[in-house]
C-alpha cells in the first residue's frame, strides 16, 4: 500500500463514519419528533404527555449536540494527521527533548491528550450547564466542575505518565514482539483499576455512606443471599450533587465488590423496585457479562497491539497520516487517532451484544423478584431520566446499549411469574 492510498482510505472511513453517525442522529430527531404528541399505548397510564414530550425534546437536544461533536472530532483527527498537527507537536518538543526518546514521546502523547481534551471541553460544558440544566438534571456547580477536572488531571498525571513511560520503554526494548509485553501490561493495569477504583479512586469524587435504611438493607441482603453474591458492603452514593439521574451498580471484583445505590434512585423508587433493579444488576454478575466482555476485549486488544507492531514497520503508515518521522510514540499516537475511524462499523455488533446481556439480566431479575416491580422501576426511570420511549429503530440497533423501552417492557411482561 502507498502512503497516498492509505491517506485516502483513512479519510474515507473517517468521513463515512461521521456521515453515518450524523444521518442516524437526524433520523432519531425526526422519529422522536413524529411521535412526540402521543404517548405509546403501553405507557399511556404511567407516563404523562408532558413527560413524554420532555423526553423527546431532551433526546433531540442531545442528538443535535452529538452531530456537532462528531463533526468537530473528525475535523480534529484530520487536522492532527493529514493537516500536519501531530508533526508540528513532534517538531516543537524535538527542540526540548531528544526526538524519539521516552521523554519526547511522553510529551508528544500528553500534548495530544491535552489538545483532545481542550477541543472536547466546550461540548462537556454545554452538555452539563446548558442541555442538562435546561431539562432539570444538572446539579453540578462551576466550582465542582473545576474540582473534578483538577482531581482527574492529577490522577491521570500520577498514574498515566508512569504507565505511558513503561509502555514506550517496552516498545523500544523488547524487540519485534514488544506487543506481547505491552498487552500484558494493559491487561494487568485494567484489572488493577477494577480492584482499586471502588476503594481508592471513586471516593475522591463522591461520598459513599453505608446503606442506613435497615428494612431495605435486610431486603437487599436477602436478595444477595438468594443470588449467592458476596459483597464488601452496601453503599449510597451522593450522585445528587452532580445530577438528578439515578442508577445502581456493583463495582470491583473478588473481595472488593461493592453494591452502590445513587441517592437519587433511592428517593424515586419503592423498596421492592430497588430490589428488582439490583436483581437486574446481579443478573449481569450471574451471567458473567463482565468476564465475557473481558474475554473478548483481551484477545481483541492483543490483535490490535500486534497490528500496531506490524504497522510500525511500514513507512506508508506514517507518511499516509501526515508524519515525516516514525517511532514508538508517533506510531501509538497515529494508531489512537486512526483506529476509531476503522472500528466504527463494529458499533452495531457491540450494541447488539450489550442488548442481549440486558435481556438476560432482566430475565434473571424476574426469576429472583417480581417482574412487575422491575417494570414499575423501569417506567419511573424512563420518566424521571427523560429517556425516549420511541427511538428510531435503525438508530437504536446501531447505538443503543439497552433495548428500546417498549420492547423491554413487553418481554418482561411476557415472562412467567
Amino acid at each position: 500500500m502507498t502512503a497516498q492510498s492509505f491517506a485516502l482510505l483513512f479519510a474515507g472511513f473517517l468521513l463515512l463514519g461521521v456521515l453515518v453517525r450524523s444521518l442516524l442522529m437526524l433520523r432519531q430527531i425526526r422519529h422522536v419528533g413524529e411521535f412526540r404528541h402521543r404517548v405509546p399505548p403501553v405507557f399511556a397510564h404511567s407516563i404523562s404527555l408532558e413527560s413524554h414530550q420532555r423526553a423527546a425534546d431532551y433526546t433531540a437536544a442531545r442528538m443535535r449536540l452529538g452531530i456537532v461533536d462528531a463533526v468537530v472530532g473528525a475535523l480534529l483527527a484530520l487536522a492532527l494527521t493529514l493537516g500536519g498537527g501531530l508533526q508540528a507537536i513532534y517538531d516543537a518538543w524535538a527542540a526540548v527533548f531528544a526526538a524519539g526518546g521516552i521523554a519526547h514521546g511522553i510529551a508528544l502523547l500528553a500534548t495530544l491528550a491535552v489538545v483532545s481534551w481542550l477541543v472536547e471541553l466546550p461540548f462537556g460544558l454545554y452538555r452539563t450547564f446548558v442541555v442538562e440544566k435546561r431539562f432539570g438534571f444538572n446539579r453540578m456547580t462551576p466550582a465542582l466542575f473545576i474540582a473534578d477536572t483538577a482531581k482527574g488531571s492529577v490522577i491521570a498525571t500520577a498514574v498515566g505518565l508512569p504507565v505511558l513511560a513503561a509502555v514506550l520503554w517496552l516498545m523500544g526494548a523488547m524487540g519485534s514482539y514488544w506487543w506481547l509485553w505491552v498487552w500484558a501490561v494493559w491487561l494487568v493495569f485494567n484489572l488493577l483499576v477494577l480492584l482499586v477504583w471502588p476503594t481508592f479512586i471513586a471516593p475522591l469524587f463522591n461520598k459513599f455512606t453505608p446503606l442506613a435504611d435497615e428494612a431495605l438493607k435486610a431486603r437487599v441482603e436477602a436478595l444477595l443471599a438468594r443470588c449467592g453474591f458476596q459483597s464488601k458492603g452496601l453503599f449510597v452514593m451522593d450522585g445528587s450533587k452532580r445530577s438528578a439521574h439515578g442508577n445502581a451498580y456493583f463495582t470491583g471484583f473478588g473481595a472488593s465488590k461493592r453494591i452502590v445505590f445513587f441517592d437519587t434512585l433511592l428517593a424515586k423508587l419503592e423498596p421492592a423496585e430497588v430490589e428488582a433493579v439490583l436483581a437486574h444488576e446481579l443478573g449481569h454478575f450471574r451471567h458473567r457479562h463482565i468476564t465475557k466482555r473481558l474475554a473478548v476485549l483481551a484477545p481483541g486488544a492483543l490483535v490490535l497491539f500486534a497490528l500496531l507492531g506490524w504497522l510500525m514497520q511500514t513507512p506508508w503508515f506514517y507518511a499516509g497520516l501526515g508524519m515525516a518521522s516514525g517511532g514508538t510514540a508517533v506510531a501509538l499516537a497515529l494508531f489512537s487517532l486512526a483506529l476509531p475511524a476503522f472500528t466504527f462499523p463494529l458499533s452495531p455488533i457491540a450494541s447488539h451484544w450489550s442488548r442481549l446481556h440486558e435481556f438476560e439480566a432482566d430475565r434473571y431479575a424476574a426469576s429472583q423478584t417480581r417482574a412487575d416491580d422491575l417494570v414499575a422501576a423501569l417506567v419511573k426511570l424512563y420518566r424521571d431520566n427523560a429517556a425516549t420511549l420511541t427511538p428510531d429503530p435503525l438508530y437504536s440497533r446501531f447505538f443503543d446499549s439497552h433495548p428500546p423501552a417498549a420492547i423491554r417492557i413487553a418481554r418482561l411482561q411476557g415472562l412467567p411469574a
